[in-house]
């Protein structure tokens, strides 16, 4: 596994991933921070790292010059949860649904509780846009490293479209 770090507006992200694909986006700030695990390699002590591509699309995110990812990704889950997680690429940029939608979409409508544990546990977020998906008062919930981070990826997309920004909860 090898990893490196990329500078956002919202704050570094640790990236990390091997030859099979991308395995973890993890943000930098708040309680679920995390670090390299032991044995982790620096994706820059290789010329060609599987992390160059990841690195490059993600900039273009955060610049509002890409809107979908085209990344080999690896996330580990179990079947529910990559079931979760593929459903939640196919919410379009910008846009928002709820968990109980994304239960729905997934054919479990009375899974509520069980896709948001799946939506929490996302390995990839920005990549797997688990942000895009809220309460169904339309309350931004959930997200692991803080709300403020979901507000501000919402924010940046619907600036990308050219809407009018959210605003973070107080």
């Amino acid at each position: 596994m090898i990893y490196t770090y990329l500078d956002t507006p919202l704050g570094p992200l640790l990236l990390a991933g091997d030859e099979a694909g991308l395995k973890t986006i993890n943000f930098q700030h708040g309680t679920a921070a995390m670090g390299p695990a032991p044995g982790w390699d620096v994706a820059g002590a290789f010329p060609a790292h599987p992390l160059a591509r990841a690195l490059r699309q993600l900039n273009e995110y955060f610049e509002g010059r890409r809107r979908r990812f085209d990344l080999a990704l690896a996330p580990a889950g179990t079947p529910f949860q990559q079931r979760v997680w593929r459903a939640l690429r196919e919410i379009p940029y910008g846009e928002t649904i709820s968990y109980a939608e994304l239960a729905r979409r997934i054919g479990e409508p009375r899974a509520v509780r069980a896709v948001g544990a799946a939506n929490g546990r996302n390995p990839l977020p920005v990549v797997v846009p688990c942000h895009r998906v809220i309460g169904s008062d339309g309350a931004l919930t959930g997200f692991r490293g803080g709300v403020h981070l979901k507000a501000g990826l919402l924010d940046l997309e619907r600036r990308g479209l050219g809407a009018t920004s959210l605003q973070a909860p107080a």
